[in-house]
């Protein structure tokens, strides 16, 4: 059973363990893994939590096992909100990241956000059928978000159906 919730200090170390992997994080600019200190991860939980909910990140199950982890941040200025998800390899292809990401979607939207995007890497083909089977719609790079550091950088959106 896949479980997702807020990310707390007793998820730090599964966390730290995500990032240390680099085919979890290649596509976001660490193949190499991303080391961050014992130190470093609790000040970045304390700066998750005194952001919330315009900003949360939740630590995700199955059963007992970590898989990964999910994220939004609300931008205040546009109403849309910033998604991520990384998933270790051997829990990827179980429906685990559209069950995570729709949770995050939906959380974001509950706090505010008007719509959804993600920016994956153009090389990162899985992570893109995934979106795309998710029924988000590929635009135009906003200006405002256009990043000289991942020029190639694609554009998925999802947004707020009111009813």
């Amino acid at each position: 059973m896949i479980k997702i919730r807020e990310t707390q200090i007793n998820d730090m170390k599964n966390v730290q363990s995500l990032w240390l992997d680099g085919d979890v994080m290649r596509y976001v600019g660490f193949p190499e893994g991303l080391r961050e200190s014992d130190d470093q991860m609790m000040n970045w939980l304390t700066e998750i939590e005194k952001s919330r909910p315009a900003v949360n990140h939740y630590s995700i199950y199955n059963g007992e096992k970590y898989c990964g982890e999910t994220f939004y941040r609300i931008h205040a200025s546009t109403g849309r909100a910033a998604l991520d998800i990384k998933l270790f390899a051997e829990v990827r292809g179980k429906g685990i990241a559209k069950t995570a990401l729709q949770f995050a979607i939906q959380e974001a939207f509950k706090n505010g956000a008007v719509s959804a995007y993600v920016t994956p890497d153009p090389e990162n083909s899985k992570a893109i059928a995934l979106y795309e089977h998710m029924e988000m719609t590929r635009k135009e790079m906003p200006s405002d978000l256009f990043d000289r550091n991942y020029p190639d950088a694609l554009f998925y959106e999802i947004r707020r159906i009111c009813l």
